[in-house]
């Protein structure tokens, strides 16, 4: 029988040395500022200072991915977090504004290889985002800073970009026992 060495790779939430751009919607804006806050405090708690974090202000949900795109594309930051929040209204626009958003979150991580955590609230009604943005649910913001942590730290095991903590050509065996050959 062959035995086969199972190997795991994942991040961590240590945000020491780490960059981090948060692009925030400004439209449903109570919601919002609750979430960046909490995101905000949930990478202080990982350990970025306030330098390692810069915070975006866009007019909408619609405008997040092109901010998104051409942070990450800049090379400076190591993950994303994306907060918008649209509630469902009487016309198709909601659905629009969704699915293009997502779509445009998803290209620019895909582009660039910079991980963008995924936090635009989709509510049927401001109760619910209410809910998300702390009062029962705990707090989407929160969640996706520790997200962006964990992914900025996996993809650095894993190479591919400037801020990489090892190489591409590492074995996974290297990789996963904690080796690293250079730390920025």
């Amino acid at each position: 029988m062959l035995e086969a060495k199972i190997t795991k790779l994942d991040g961590n939430l240590d945000a020491q040395g780490l960059r981090f751009a948060i692009v925030v919607s400004r439209f449903n804006s109570f919601i919002t500022e609750r979430l960046l806050a909490a995101a905000v405090d949930a990478l202080e708690r990982a350990g970025a200072t306030k330098e390692d974090v810069v915070v975006v202000h866009v007019p909408g949900a619609f405008e997040l991915p092109i901010i998104s795109k051409k942070l990450a594309a800049s090379g400076k930051y190591d993950a994303l977090v994306a907060i918008g929040c649209v509630l469902r209204g009487e016309t198709a626009h909601y659905d629009y504004v969704c699915s293009e958003t997502s779509r445009g979150l998803q290209l620019a991580q895909m582009d660039t290889g910079v991980p963008v955590m995924f936090c635009v609230l989709t509510c049927d009604n401001l109760e619910q985002a209410i809910d998300r943005a702390g009062l029962k649910g705990g707090n989407k913001g929160f969640e996706a800073g520790l997200g962006a942590v964990e992914m900025a730290r996996l993809s650095r095991k894993l190479g591919g970009g400037a801020r990489a903590e090892s190489n591409v050509g590492e074995s996974a065996e290297a990789g996963a026992s904690g080796s690293k050959r250079r730390k920025k």
